[in-house]
């Protein structure tokens, strides 16, 4: 949440690039604010619609109080290459590919969509699309006209089977090893549609996002099981980057000229370096803020500062409640899973606080009790003791017992078997 002055504005991360404009731009009593949004200044793109370099420097003519500018290239030297560089290399798979070609890659990208459907055409196949994004996408642009494809090209997914193998390519989600993915229930052999049979040729048009390396490595390995030719990664030419790097980061910076800025989109270390990036410039330093997930940040004329927090990161839906489960909650639940439970029950004389029966010991999850006779024998003498001394030192409050019997159980357990079951002690008065 951004303040400026008493304007307050809460910006949503645009995904998509406008030619003509930026991400999004608010104007305020206090100034012009800027969120770039994902973006990269393609010199030739395939829609041939150039950036409008002077609509930028108009509003920094105007003066911006304050810009929000994509990070995720921060630390590239130089220039992101043009989209169009990916068509060579669709050229060349095409030609080396013998049978059907399944490509995965973002749905969002309209324009590595189109390349697709261009290299399709040249080499004579028919398109298909699969993946709930994917075709909402690719319906939206050929209906809009951001996706032009001559009549006949574009074929449903339930229809591949009437054209041979070698005249099919499949456009797919699942890029990012995404679990339900498309790409990814192909791999596992789980996919309803379509399977992967050997002589299929598998091009992964992106790279992973920080985080995903597991995942797209574990789909490209089930791939190759089942004899599939999997084209992937950056010296194979089949993904350029979306996002700016470091001289296209300067070149908006010195364009806008706005007196505070905030890096967004990325890890923490790309913020830190755009920030860097920021300060060689020339920005002070006292106007650049790396902030944090539920900060606010209050900006006037003069000054920008963190003004408080609001209450940010993930909602647990579980059942039919909705953010109830926490932290707490959680803690309890991964120590069950991981060490079991034990619980032990004592019944107590309600006047004169003596033991009347028990302690009974009951064990979930932590060892199979007909099988581990001795130690839970042991845990009862342990409870015993503990319970001897609370009497001999006069300790009748329940609070104060329940204590004594979880430490001095906790300490044996641990010793004898080096895990931290949960100790439940229960104890009912008659």
């Amino acid at each position: 949440t951004i303040k400026a002055g008493c304007f307050h504005v809460n910006f949503i991360r645009v995904n998509h690039s406008i030619p003509d404009a930026v991400g999004l731009a608010v104007t305020t009593p206090m100034g012009t604010i800027i969120h770039t949004g994902d973006f990269k200044l393609d010199y030739t793109p395939i829609d041939g619609k150039m950036t409008d370099f002077r609509r930028f420097s108009d509003l920094g003519n105007k003066g911006v109080l304050l810009m929000m500018a994509d990070s995720t290239n921060a630390e590239r030297a130089g220039h992101t290459p043009s989209e169009s560089t990916v068509g060579a290399s669709f050229d060349k798979a095409f030609h080396n590919a013998r049978s059907r070609i399944i490509i995965a890659t973002f749905s969002s990208n309209v324009h590595r969509i189109q390349q697709i459907i261009n290299t399709a055409v040249r080499y004579k196949r028919k398109v298909a699309v699969l993946g709930r994004s994917m075709v909402n996408v690719v319906n939206i642009s050929l209906e809009l006209g951001y996706i032009q494809a001559p009549e006949g090209t574009m074929v449903d997914i339930d229809n591949i089977g009437n054209y041979p193998m070698e005249q099919m390519v499949i456009i797919t989600t699942g890029s990012q090893g995404e679990p339900m993915s498309a790409l990814t229930r192909m791999s596992q052999s789980d996919h309803r549609k379509v399977g992967i049979v050997p002589g299929d040729t598998i091009i992964i048009s992106a790279t992973p996002i920080p985080g995903n390396e597991k995942l797209v490595s574990r789909t490209i390995d089930n791939l190759l099981k089942l004899g599939a030719n999997v084209v992937y990664g950056r010296e194979n030419g089949i993904h350029v980057s979306g996002h700016a790097s470091q001289e296209e980061l300067k070149l908006m910076h010195n364009l806008v000229r706005p007196k505070f800025f905030i890096p967004v989109h990325g890890e923490y270390r790309h913020l830190v370096k755009h920030a860097k990036l920021a300060a060689e410039l020339g920005m002070p330093k006292e106007n650049i803020f790396i902030g944090e997930n539920g900060q606010i940040l209050e900006f006037t004329r003069d000054k920008g500062y963190v003004a408080g927090r609001v209450t940010s990161g993930r909602v647990l839906i579980d059942g039919l409640g909705v953010g109830d489960v926490g932290n707490i909650v959680l803690r309890d639940r991964r120590q069950l899973s991981q060490d079991g439970i034990i619980i032990i029950v004592v019944t107590m004389d309600k006047t004169s606080g003596t033991v009347v029966a028990g302690p009974d010991i009951v064990s979930r999850g932590f060892v199979y009790v007909r099988e581990s006779e001795e130690l839970m024998e042991d845990v009862k003498t342990r409870v015993e003791d503990a319970l001897v001394h609370c009497e001999e030192e006069g300790i009748t409050e329940w609070a104060a017992l329940k204590s004594a019997m979880r430490d001095a159980l906790g300490r044996f357990i641990f010793e004898r078997t080096r895990r931290r079951p949960m100790i439940l002690p229960i104890i009912m008065e008659v």
